[in-house]
């Protein structure tokens, strides 16, 4: 047990340190070796503005592949698949899992609404709305209403309450969630509904799904030989309340979006995120999702990994699910919504030791992939940790510490000039992410004046200083907190929908 948390506490020390290791470095070489600093700017520059396009091209193949996919009826599809060890079109349930903290009925009956009209058999579909039993009385007697509204239109609607304080968790999305599964299975069991015929997708409360995503998940669940081995994983918009969302929230959101499409197209290094979907005899197999962490919607990828040594894939959907921007009325409330929750998303690092500890249990798992995935995890959140810092805080230094001597060299010298041409050629590529934005929006509500449209295009060329307060920034929040062994307790963001008489800019 010793060993086991001396191997934890390493482990959760090692992203952290990085950072912290190269940012002080820098800042410290910049004084004594402002030469060496200069050098690995460029280089640095020079590998992240070819890392952009790289990245930026793999936005285009995705959004190509969204846009095509698009108009495809997969409920045809799936009636003309032949049937895989058995399985047939007929034979899949849909069960829908929204895990709901304090959401309001404005927020779940719009959630419960895009099921009804998704192009899916209503007999086919269980939902189950799961309210967390500390959130107080009002979620759970929205919950009954629901129910009575909502039952007659489904095969089965469960309405449960998560108690408060069970053995062996914390409070997190995921303890919610796991007890909903759990009331799932009570149901699916006594109706001796074979568990490889259910497909069950995690919503947040506030997840509007597309008219075709059950079609789509059901094609590529069918068509799978290892269906039981695969996460499905659509591509998350933020466009319930966009228009009606601050500027510096859009851009934010968008960017994970448009991070999420990339991710499509790096299936060796695609993990679920928020909305996912999987076979449910795997859920149970594996024990749910875990009850001691906050970053469940990756952490059960990991653990479906661990628990398959190493045999366990996310399949792509190039179909959309809908959620809401994390937005306030006011400029600085939003900022600070934000920031907590892009400090949540970055406690995702949570999963390196959790990965680790597993890896030093799994010997099936060849050495080769479990350095690979290690190295994807550590990569992942130092570069997302570090790039701004440097490009904005550090590249500066040399020229501002290195004297006079140093900028008659030709390093120094060339220096601004070399960073402004490789920042000129990273910031071509808002124009790609003005027009995928464009087409992704939704219509502009009657009550959003036309300029809004022009704004939604300008707000783009701010996004360089978002990326610094709102993006690395507390990702070095997370990271710092793990290495010091303060862990974050799981915040909800709260949601809401919009007021017509109420504005934001």
């Amino acid at each position: 047990m010793k060993k086991d948390r001396f191997y934890r506490r390493l482990f959760e020390i090692i992203p952290g340190a990085l950072t912290w290791g190269t940012i002080l470095g820098l800042f410290v070489f910049a004084f004594i070796m402002p030469v060496w600093v200069a050098i690995f700017v460029i280089v640095f520059d020079l590998f992240w503005v070819t890392r952009m396009l790289y990245l930026t091209t793999l936005l285009v193949f995705a959004y190509r592949r969204l846009a095509r996919e698009k108009g495809i009826n997969w409920i045809s599809r799936c009636e003309e698949l032949k049937p895989v060890d058995g399985l047939r079109y007929s034979h899949v349930y849909q069960a829908v899992l929204f895990p709901v903290y304090k959401e309001g009925m404005d927020v779940l009956t719009a959630s419960l609404d895009a099921l009804i009209y998704s192009n899916y058999p209503k007999d086919k579909m269980i939902v189950v709305l799961s309210v967390e039993e500390r959130a107080g009385v009002e979620p759970w007697e929205s919950a009954i209403q629901l129910n009575r509204i909502y039952k007659d239109k489904f095969f089965h609607f469960i309405a449960t309450r998560h108690p408060d304080n069970l053995p062996g968790e914390i409070k997190v999305k995921g303890t919610n969630a796991t007890w909903g599964a759990k009331m799932l299975k009570d149901f699916v069991d006594s109706r001796k509904i074979d568990h490889n015929h259910v497909v069950i997708s995690c919503f947040d409360a506030d997840t509007c799904v597309e008219r075709e995503y059950f079609g789509c998940l059901a094609y590529h669940y069918l068509s799978n030989p290892d269906r039981n081995r695969s996460s499905y994983q659509p591509i998350p918009v933020y466009n319930n309340n966009i228009w009606h969302a601050r500027s510096i929230a859009r851009i934010l959101e968008l960017a994970s979006s448009f991070m999420q499409m990339i991710e499509t197209m790096r299936v060796e290094k695609f993990v679920t995120f928020s909305s996912h979907s999987m076979s449910f005899k795997t859920l149970v197999d594996v024990d749910y999702w875990p009850v001691d962490m906050i970053s469940d919607d990756s952490a059960i990828y990991w653990k479906c990994f661990l628990y398959f040594n190493g045999h366990y894939t996310v399949i792509p959907m190039y179909v959309t699910v809908s959620m809401d921007v994390a937005t306030e009325k006011e400029i600085i409330p939003t900022i600070i919504k934000q920031y907590k929750q892009k400090r949540r998303w970055a406690w995702g690092v949570e999963n390196f030791p959790f990965v680790m500890m597993g890896f030093r249990k799994k010997n099936k798992i060849p050495l080769s992939k479990k350095i690979r995935r290690a190295f994807n995890i550590l990569e992942c959140h130092y570069t997302w940790a570090v790039w701004a810092v440097i490009v904005t805080f550090i590249a500066p230094l040399p020229l501002l510490f290195g004297g006079g001597l140093f900028r008659q060299t030709a390093i120094g010298y060339n220096l601004p000039s070399v960073s402004a041409a490789l920042f000129r050629i990273s910031m071509s590529t808002i124009f790609i992410f003005i027009f995928i934005t464009v087409k992704l929006l939704p219509p502009r509500p009657p009550d959003v004046k036309p300029q809004k449209s022009i704004v939604m295009i300008v707000q783009w060329f701010f996004s360089p200083i978002v990326a610094v307060v709102l993006g690395s920034i507390p990702a070095i929040d997370a990271q710092t907190r793990l290495m010091l062994g303060k862990y974050m307790k799981f915040q909800v963001t709260s949601k809401h929908r919009h007021n017509p008489k109420q504005h934001s800019g």
